[in-house]
């Protein structure tokens, strides 16, 4: 929908990326306190796994994204407080493309690590099931290379290189215990000149499965005379920080715990990176695992005593700090101006905002961005032939929740085929449970029905809440988002706050009326539960179908 903007925040496009990054600010998660201090999470979004690493006086981060697409987003920083998205790494599809019309979830980009060497910058990653992998880039808004499989071997993960000074490069990795067969362990091998193969076998330098059980997620450093590994330990939800050093590359590694819970309410905070500021400050920045809304990031203040990093809070003096959930903002020299990651988007572009992502490879059948005339448009797409609910489509375009109360409302026109039933489109809220208000085209007309699916991830079909008939295809959908900070408890997937969803529609815009159940978030497979939209059709439908107009899709408070 073309219109004025309310906030600098709604024009968007991914072709003009320095003006979204200096104008999006969120309604309804913002860091900076607009008095030189900040609140954790700087980011209440999941970007799990995150690394970072600075060039001047910019910041870049990148995070875990599975098999979400545009994959590796790259967010930027002046500040290590206010950040935006300003690209992708992997903007099309991972290789090898072998599933391109199904997800594969909770595979393919794992733990990533983002570097500067030379003039360009590289993203390293482990696929669970291939090896590692990198890209590069002179510009971090890209283009990128396509991906090199620098050294293949199922199970390998979380990798990050290190340039030493003698020239030589090396990579320090994990091993997915599912795939490896072995994990707890910290491994280092050699690469060429050019960080595009290994030259040499891994060499495991450290057990944790004595005092640091699921030690994974490493990230290499070297500080005067020490090598540092910094990686987490405990598992993901209850788990801890531990920094390994050594004055030999492949050890012995000497440990220290520096980052634990304590008495503070940010359970497992661990797994990120170290960055240091223009002004010679050093700041760590972590995850925390909340359940339905993903892994949310966190910036700690972080100091050196006798060559050890000493993280967040350390009160009692023992070189083990705790997270702080206000902190004065970082030094660098300048005043950056309030900004925050994308979220609202009024489609008037010629491409996606970049924080919108397919869940498999993308297929470019899928939409139409029909730019100055205000929206993009889903076409219907065949689901697969053992379609059994939403788990198992590709096209959803969705993004990630943005904060714990907050409420997304979308318009959007639904032009199905006359020449068949079945065609699917809708506002969804998804994860291994999902729900939505979704219209399709059926023998009585347009139906607009509130579901859910409990356990999509193992075939369960879907429940039918209410269901309303609707004479205009124009509707406007809304889910509101909250959470009273209350957890459920400790669960596979982690200390899970309740996370609950109420739906509600519109005819006219103004005039909502809610319908069915209120919905109690899940998250995804090792991703937090996003929200979006999709257009689908039935699997046997060949040839042609209809699409759905998007005209807009607006995050809120209220």
């Amino acid at each position: 929908m073309k219109r004025l903007a309310q906030t600098l925040g709604l024009c968007l496009l991914m072709t003009t990326p320095a003006i979204a990054q200096e104008n999006y600010v969120s309604e309804v998660w913002v860091a900076d306190q607009g008095n030189g201090t900040y609140k954790n999470p700087i980011l209440y979004a999941d970007y799990s796994d995150p690394d970072a690493c600075r060039v001047g006086d910019d910041f870049y981060m990148t995070s875990s994204s599975f098999n979400c697409l545009p994959g590796l987003q790259i967010l930027h920083s002046k500040d290590l407080v206010n950040w935006n998205i300003i690209g992708a790494a992997v903007p099309y599809a991972l290789p090898p493309i072998e599933t391109p019309e199904r997800p594969e979830h909770g595979n393919r980009v794992w733990a990533p690590a983002i570097r500067h060497h030379d003039g360009e910058f590289y993203i390293f990653w482990g696929d669970p099931d291939q090896g590692a992998f990198m890209v590069k880039a002179r510009d971090p808004k890209g283009p990128w290379s396509e991906p090199v499989l620098v050294k293949a071997g199922k199970g390998i993960i979380d990798t990050c290189p290190l340039w030493d000074e003698d020239g030589k490069v090396y990579l320090v990795h994990a091993y997915a215990g599912s795939r490896a067969g072995l994990k707890s362990v910290i491994a280092i091998c050699e690469l060429n000149a050019d960080a595009t193969k290994a030259i040499s076998q891994s060499r495991i330098v450290f057990d944790g499965h004595e005092a640091h059980e699921t030690c994974e997620g490493p990230k290499f450093y070297k500080r005067g005379d020490y090598y540092y590994i910094f990686h987490p330990a405990g598992g993901v939800p209850t788990g801890w920080q531990v920094v390994l050093r050594s004055k030999n590359v492949y050890g012995p590694y000497e440990w220290k715990t520096v980052l634990a819970q304590g008495n503070t309410p940010v359970n497992g905070p661990h797994q990120g990176a170290w960055v240091d500021t223009p002004t010679g400050e050093d700041w760590f920045l972590h995850f925390q695992d909340v359940g339905a809304y993903g892994r949310i990031v966190h910036l700690q203040p972080m100091k050196w005593i006798n060559d050890w990093p000493v993280i967040g809070n350390d009160t009692d003096g023992d070189g083990c700090g705790e997270p702080v959930l206000t902190y004065k903002k970082p030094n660098v020299g300048k005043t950056y101006p309030i900004c925050t990651p994308q979220e609202s988007d009024e489609f008037n572009g010629y491409t996606l905002s970049p924080q919108w992502q397919w869940h498999a490879n993308i297929n470019e059948k899928w939409a139409y961005y029909a730019g100055d005339h205000g929206y993009v448009r889903l076409y219907s797409y065949p689901v697969v032939n053992e379609y059994k609910n939403l788990w198992d489509v590709a096209n959803l375009l969705l993004q990630k929740t943005p904060s714990n109360n907050f409420t997304a409302t979308m318009k959007l026109t639904f032009k199905p085929t006359t020449k068949y039933k079945g065609e699917r489109t809708g506002l969804v809220v998804m994860g291994m449970d999902y729900a939505g208000l979704i219209l399709e085209n059926t023998d009585k007309g347009l139906v607009l029905s509130q579901l859910n699916c409990k356990k999509a991830d193992k075939g369960t079909p879907e429940e039918v809440n209410e269901a309303v008939d609707l004479q205009n295809n124009t509707v406007y959908l809304r889910v509101k988002f909250s959470s009273d900070g209350k957890k459920i408890g400790k669960s596979e997937g982690g200390y899970d706050l309740i996370v609950m969803c109420d739906f509600s529609y519109s005819t006219d815009g103004k005039k909502f009326q809610k319908i069915g159940k209120p919905f109690q978030a899940r998250e995804g497979k090792w991703i937090g539960a996003k929200i979006g939209t999709f257009c689908t059709r039935p699997a046997l439908v060949t040839n042609d179908g209809g699409w759905a107009d998007v005209d807009w899709f607006r995050i809120t408070k209220k």
